[in-house]
């Protein structure tokens, strides 16, 4: 094993504006799936990721997490629609703008319409539209079949996703990353 596996990825970013101010090293933990859908469920908002005329299409939208899987709602007209029974992509992250640190969690899975009247009902009161001009009558559940998820820290050893302590499904990134069920998947966020 190399001694690069032992340790997470970090990096020394220049100081000036816009940096944290201090120790400028950051680590990269990988999360378990688990603590990932955790964060990811304590947001409301997030992208989805999809193919459009051959190239990635990224939308903001709000969601919930229900029974493991991603809610989102949407309008007829959305070009997400047209990619329903296909692979999609889901990314949320809370990053502190000032310190850099924080946490991503991408959530890959297959995205369907729900069609039970009363899942739909209860979605639509659970999950209110955040933006107006359009009927959100379309309800889109994305079944979680890839989860990855970092924490960005600051020098601490063994950070949670805030840099505050140490959480059970936190371990360090070896150079190629993995999602949280062990699988590669190439190079880490933005690579």
């Amino acid at each position: 094993m190399a001694a690069s596996e032992h340790h997470p990825h970090t990096t020394r970013q220049p100081t000036g504006s816009g940096q944290p101010a201090g120790d400028q090293t950051r680590r990269m933990w990988r999360l378990e799936r688990a603590e990932s859908l955790r964060l990811l469920g304590g947001v409301g908002l997030g992208r989805v990721v999809f193919t459009e005329k051959a190239m990635p299409a990224i939308r903001p939208v709000n969601h919930l997490l229900d029974d493991g899987g991603v809610i989102i709602r949407t309008h007829l007209g959305a070009a997400v629609l047209s990619r329903l029974g296909e692979v999609v992509a889901y990314q949320a992250d809370h990053i502190d703008p000032d310190t850099h640190t924080g946490w991503s969690v991408v959530v890959t899975g297959v995205a369907r319409p729900v069609t039970d009247p009363e899942l739909i009902s209860r979605y639509e009161h659970l999950l209110q539209p955040w933006i107006s001009g359009h009927q959100m009558d379309q309800v889109i559940r994305i079944e979680p079949q890839i989860v990855t998820g970092y924490a960005l820290t600051g020098p601490t050893t063994h950070p949670d996703a805030t840099g505050t302590g140490s959480p059970a499904g936190a371990r360090p990134t070896p150079n190629a990353s993995h999602d949280a069920g062990g699988e590669t998947n190439g190079g880490g966020p933005g690579q």
